[in-house]
């Protein structure tokens, strides 16, 4: 039986990329920085995901990769790097102005009130979650948001579940399941953790080899059926 669900927010709840390329768009045009094209956006989308693995290994801090992804991906195209800082604090809340939900996510939510604690998981910014979640609605279909920021901890490392766990008391982690669209992670933090995994894949990649998945989902309208 599953009593709790822990929901990763970016790419699970909500179409990050979307916001993603949004709020990039919107910089570069706050700023006059030129056209930000479609294969600009996807380098600076490969950039990110690089930066943010390395939060999950523990290289750099959070401030860290927040800057120096910007650094990076202006460095390609000739903007001067020196624009970073003053970028990523914008950035931040024009990520959150843009709300696109993954598919079946807000009916599965919704329908799943009062049936299990539901709970955000998340390591993106304080800043950008908060606002994201406020004008999706999600921050009041949700038992609890936990952002790594509050918890001073990253997932996938065991400390942030830890802090999870503490304040939700009596659940058992043998009950409570953790749904997300990144193995790194999402699925490698659930293992660390000792609960259940259910992988958001509907583009029905591999499975990995070195990895325990317990449910590999192609919709999250598959979620109920596991409680």
């Amino acid at each position: 039986m599953i009593r709790a669900v822990l929901w990763d927010v970016d790419g699970t709840l909500l179409d990050f990329q979307a916001a993603e390329r949004a709020a990039v768009r919107t910089g570069f045009s706050r700023r006059g920085l030129g056209t930000c094209t479609d294969e600009m956006l996807r380098v600076y989308s490969r950039i990110n995901l690089k930066y943010w693995e390395a939060l999950e290994r523990g290289e750099m801090t959070k401030p860290e990769i927040l800057v120096n992804r910007f650094r990076e991906f202006f460095a390609l195209y000739g903007i001067d790097p020196d624009v970073a800082p003053a970028f990523n604090e914008d950035y931040q809340l024009d990520l959150g102005d843009t709300v696109v939900f993954r598919p079946g996510a807000l009916e599965t939510v919704t329908a799943l009130q009062g049936r299990v604690l539901q709970c955000a998981v998340t390591n993106g910014t304080k800043i950008a979650q908060r606002r994201k979640l406020a004008r999706s609605g999600l921050d009041a279909l949700l038992d609890a948001v936990f952002i790594s920021e509050d918890l001073g901890a990253e997932k996938p490392h065991p400390a942030f579940f830890d802090r999870v766990f503490a304040v939700l008391g009596d659940v058992p982690r043998e009950e409570t399941l953790i749904v997300g669209d990144s193995l790194t992670s999402d699925i490698r933090g659930g293992v660390n953790a000792g609960i259940r995994t259910a992988w958001y894949n509907p583009e029905r990649k591999p499975l990995p080899k070195e990895l325990r998945v317990d449910h590999d989902l192609r919709s999250l309208e598959e979620v109920p059926a596991l409680l």
